[in-house]
């Protein structure tokens, strides 16, 4: 006779799997914690939150202010993230692209782009100086034309040249009266600025030639040196790298108030001109 065994109230349930025998053991998700989940070929398992989130990590776009006040404009930068596929997954850095540059910098520059700036009393200043060595010329030009004023004449004017040893006084002395009338009278109005100033210095440096050789040795100081002759001569050939100003008739060119590379070949050939023809129509060194 087998006695039963006495269990418990309410360990019937615990101890059932140890009375019914099944042939096997149970199994549980958590026995074997590094089994890996299955992947497809070609792709990797997310790991990390960044690898879950990739667009945490882009910047946000760059605002440069544009021309109008209080308006900006956005500069988006080219981010290019590249994800490894094997065994570790990174985020390549975004590659910042330098914002456009501005529509003021690439502005040609043109003969009114001081004009916000202004020009203050430049164009007056030149005016003043044009009417000044303009006025002088053309004021000495009708003398040698016309007797006035106590001047000369073309007669006396000829009879000058030939004693100052001029091979041709004669055309010497139309070509200094036409001159002086011509390029004076056009640096009055503003009109060929460079070529008028360009004439009168050719007929000036001739003049300051012959002041200084009229006495022996270097003479400067007036009444026999070329003093005034000298500032003629300065101002000329300031007016060719000047221009006119805006107040004359050449006032809208470019040249007229931006003279660049034009303005300097008109100066040296108005002192190659003066040169040769001091040296093919007169001859002689003034300086001794």
């Amino acid at each position: 006779m087998t006695d039963k065994q006495h269990n418990p109230a309410g360990s019937e349930h615990l101890g059932a799997s140890n009375d019914v025998p099944t042939g096997r053991s149970a199994s549980s998700p958590f026995d074997q914690p590094t089994e890996k989940f299955p992947t497809s070929p070609g792709k990797s398992v997310p790991r990390t939150d960044d690898d879950f989130e990739p667009a945490a990590t882009e910047q946000l776009p760059a605002y440069t202010p544009s021309d109008s006040p209080g308006a900006y404009s956005a500069v988006t930068p080219a981010v290019s993230p590249r994800y490894d596929t094997g065994s570790s997954s990174t985020i390549a850095e975004p590659v910042p692209v330098p914002p456009a540059s501005s529509s003021s910098s690439s502005r040609k520059w043109n003969v009114d782009d001081d004009e916000p700036r202004g020009r203050g009393t430049l164009d007056l200043g030149l005016l003043i100086l044009r009417l000044a060595v303009g006025g002088l010329f053309v004021f000495h030009g009708l003398m040698k034309l016309t007797g006035w004023w106590g001047g000369p004449g073309l007669d006396g004017m000829k009879d000058a040249m030939a004693q100052s040893g001029w091979e041709q006084p004669q055309w010497t002395a139309i070509m200094v009266t036409v001159g002086e009338l011509a390029g004076g009278g056009l640096l009055i109005l503003g009109l060929a600025t460079p070529l008028a100033a360009g004439a009168v210095l050719a007929v000036i440096i001739d003049a300051w030639l012959m002041r200084q050789g009229a006495q022996p040795g270097l003479q400067f100081t007036a009444p026999n040196g070329p003093e005034y002759e000298t500032l003629l001569l300065a101002g000329s050939a300031a007016l060719i790298l000047t221009g006119p100003g805006k107040i004359a008739l050449d006032g809208g060119r470019g040249w007229a108030t931006r003279p660049a590379l034009g303005s300097l070949v008109c100066l040296v050939l108005a002192i190659a001109a003066a040169v040769c023809t001091w040296v093919f129509l007169h001859g002689g060194n003034p300086f001794v």
